[in-house]
């Protein structure tokens, strides 16, 4: 089996990429802006494209003629979609419309699982509206959620029109080690990590603590993403959730209890969105029911697997 990913050098791109390794025998091809020139593994290889080149995807499809593509490649922060909302929909959008034309013309029939995102759902209007289930009007309410809109719809519009095999999951928030730092457990990490050594002072400035969030460990996240793959029904749609609503203050309260330092805690504006939901989680029943899939990682050890990860990086500086 010939495994096509794009953006596996992302945070969930890699987590996909070691369990794909470690759990089946299959051959994996990245894709990637700045792949690595050199592989890991001997089942792993990389192709460098930027994913705006449409004839590039063409070649490359034509070539290798995968039989299972994971899409994942996009922009995927919510604030940088506000500083740069077509940037942000260019990338979510024409990538995936340029994959579609090149396996259309490549005359090949892969097993497609788009990525998109909860944040499709935007924020409830009552409470009676959650957990937010795969047939709930979509809202989205910045403009990443509205690229990713499109692109929930252009996987389902593809899959009507042309036939191909499509899967979408709808993954809510999730967290781990190797996540980017401008995201919101990480940088939390960082931040005590960095207090811990004194290379900050004891003071953490932070956003809104009252949201509530649905979050998932990407270990249990690529997990799902290969149950679907091997279970999942074409043309549908899949929420990928712990279906448990978390504060952002309970995130930082588990981290808080896993340093002996002295913290204190401040507001910063600056920090909180222009458009915010205040709740928003899950039900994950028809994933559940369609591939046997649930989370197994608890959320406390993901938060101290990802504030150890902090505290090597400061202490050897990589």
């Amino acid at each position: 089996m010939r495994v096509l990913i794009t953006g596996m050098n992302g945070f969930a791109g890699t987590a996909l990429c070691e369990l794909l390794i470690s759990e089946t025998s299959w051959t994996l091809l990245g894709v990637a802006r700045s792949a690595p020139d050199h592989s890991s593994h001997p089942r792993i290889a990389w192709a460098k494209l930027d994913l705006g080149d449409a004839d590039g995807i063409k070649r490359l499809m034509q070539r290798e003629k995968p039989d299972v593509i994971v899409h994942l490649a996009g922009q995927a922060h919510v604030p940088t979609s506000w500083a740069d909302p077509w940037g942000t929909f260019e990338s979510n959008v024409r990538s995936q419309l340029y994959l579609f034309q090149a396996i259309l013309a490549a005359k090949i029939s892969p097993r497609i699982l788009v990525i998109t995102s909860n944040e499709i759902y935007g924020a409830p209007r009552h409470a009676q509206e959650l957990p937010f289930r795969e047939t709930r009007l979509l809202s989205p309410n910045n403009p990443y959620a509205v690229s990713k809109v499109a692109a929930d719809a252009m996987a389902l519009q593809y899959q009507r029109s042309h036939q191909l095999d499509v899967i979408v999951a709808r993954p809510f928030n999730h967290t781990g080690p190797k996540q980017n730092g401008r995201f919101v457990v990480p940088d939390f990490a960082r931040q005590v990590a960095e207090i811990e050594v004194g290379k900050r002072e004891p003071l953490m400035r932070v956003g809104n603590m009252s949201a509530q969030r649905d979050y998932t460990d990407v270990r249990d996240i690529a997990r799902a993403y290969l149950a679907l793959i091997q279970h999942g029904i074409s043309g549908e749609t899949y929420n990928v959730c712990s279906g448990t609503p978390r504060s952002i203050q309970s995130i930082l309260d588990h981290l808080l209890q896993l340093t002996l330092t002295a913290i204190r805690i401040e507001t910063d504006p600056s920090k909180f969105r222009v458009v915010d939901t205040p709740i928003s989680y899950g039900d994950n029943s028809k994933i559940r029911q369609a591939t046997g899939w649930q989370p197994q990682i608890p959320i406390e050890q993901t938060v101290a697997d990802i504030l150890n990860e902090w505290r090597h990086i400061i202490e050897t500086g990589r």
